[in-house]
C-alpha cells in the first residue's frame, strides 16, 4: 500500500527504483481513506538519507501515510541544504496547534553530550512534552530515545567503553505484545553509538517494559504500557550499507575504528555487507503504525 509524499521529494526516485508504493498529493487526493498523519523530527545531520530510510521503513503497511518533516528554529543544519529544508520542512510554530496520528525523533550525532549541552535541548524538550498531547504515539530512534527516556522518565545515558557498531541478535522477551507480533524470537539490529541507557535503570520505572534486548548490545525495544512512548535503542532503518560508510568514513579519518561485528561477510571489509535485519524493520514500524497509531487515533484529527 502506498505511502503518500511530496511529488518531487528525492527519496522519491529512491524509492521507486526499489518498487515501493509512494503517491503524491495529487493522486491520494482521489482516496477514500485518511492518510495517517506522521510527524517526523529529522534530527540527523544528512537529511536525505534518513528520510529515505524512515520512508522505506514505513512504506511497507496496508495503511496510507502522510509524512511532515519537522526541522529545529534553534539549530542550523550544515550538511542539507537550505533550500531542500525551506522546500520540504517546517517549524514547530506552523503545527503546534495541530495533532497528529504518529511522530518519529531520529537519532543525532549529539550522543557524548550530557542533553542540557545540546544547544537545542529545550526546543527538543518543549515537542517531546507536546507530544504527549497531541500524538498518538510517538517512536523514538537512537539518541531519540535516550532523549526521551531522559525527558519523560529520568533515566540518564552512559558511556560505554568503546563505540558499539555491528549488528547484533536480541531476545523478544514477550512475542504477546502488538509491537513484536510475527517477529522470530531473536531479531537482528544494526546499533551504531558510544551510550546507552542501561536495563537496571529501566527496569526501576514501573510504567516501562523492556520488549528486546541483547547480551551484548543492551536494550533495544522499550514502551511505556499505553505504547503512546515507545524507545528503539537501535537504528533498525539503516541501508544494508549505512555502516559501511560510517565505518569507511572513520576510517579515512584517521580514527582507526574497529569493524562492526556480524556485518561484513566472513569479517572480511571489502565484501558486500549481509542484509539480516530488514524482515525485523519492516515488521517493527508496520506494528507500530497499526496497533499503536491506525488503532488508537481519532478519525478526524482536531486542532487546537
Amino acid at each position: 500500500m502506498p505511502i503518500k509524499i511530496q511529488k518531487d521529494l528525492p527519496a522519491r526516485n529512491i524509492l521507486e527504483s526499489e518498487n515501493i508504493f509512494v503517491m503524491d498529493e495529487e493522486r491520494a487526493t482521489t482516496q477514500d481513506i485518511r492518510p495517517l498523519q506522521i510527524l517526523i523530527l529529522n534530527l540527523m545531520p544528512v537529511k536525505e538519507e534518513t528520510e529515505t530510510q524512515v520512508l522505506r521503513a514505513l512504506s511497507n503497511t496496508p495503511l496510507q501515510v502522510e509524512c511532515t518533516f519537522l526541522m529545529l528554529s534553534t539549530h542550523k543544519s550544515k550538511n542539507t541544504s537550505q533550500s531542500h529544508l525551506n522546500k520540504f520542512y517546517i517549524y514547530f510554530d506552523d503545527i503546534k496547534n495541530k495533532t497528529f496520528d504518529g511522530m518519529i525523533i531520529t537519532g543525532a550525532p549529539v550522543e557524548t553530550m550530557p542533553f542540557k549541552e545540546v544547544n537545542y535541548w529545550n526546543e527538543l524538550s518543549t515537542i517531546m512534552e507536546w507530544s504527549k498531547t497531541h500524538v498518538t504515539s510517538t517512536l523514538h530512534i537512537c539518541w531519540g530515545a535516550q532523549a526521551g527516556l531522559f525527558y519523560h522518565y529520568g533515566i540518564d545515558k552512559h558511556m560505554m567503553d568503546k563505540k558499539l557498531s555491528g549488528v547484533y541478535k536480541h531476545k523478544i522477551n514477550d512475542r504477546k505484545i502488538p509491537l513484536v507480533r510475527s517477529m522470530d524470537d531473536y531479531v537482528n539490529c544494526p546499533h551504531s553509538r558510544y551510550t546507552e541507557c542501561m536495563k537496571a535503570d529501566i527496569e526501576k520505572n514501573e510504567n516501562l517494559k523492556i520488549v528486546a534486548e541483547s547480551p551484548e548490545a543492551g536494550v533495544l525495544l522499550v514502551m511505556d504500557l499505553k505504547g503512546s512512548q515507545i524507545f528503539v535503542q537501535g537504528h533498525p532503518e539503516y541501508d544494508r550499507l549505512t555502516l559501511s560508510n560510517e565505518y569507511f568514513r572513520d576510517v579515512n579519518k584517521g580514527i582507526n575504528p574497529e569493524k562492526p561485528v556480524n556485518y561484513f561477510e566472513n569479517d572480511d571489509e571489502t565484501t558486500r555487507p549481509t542484509l539480516t535485519w530488514r524482515g525485523f524493520s519492516n515488521t517493527l514500524y508496520a506494528n507500530w503504525l497499526n496497533f499503536y497509531v491506525y488503532q488508537n487515533t481519532p478519525y478526524v484529527l482536531k486542532e487546537d
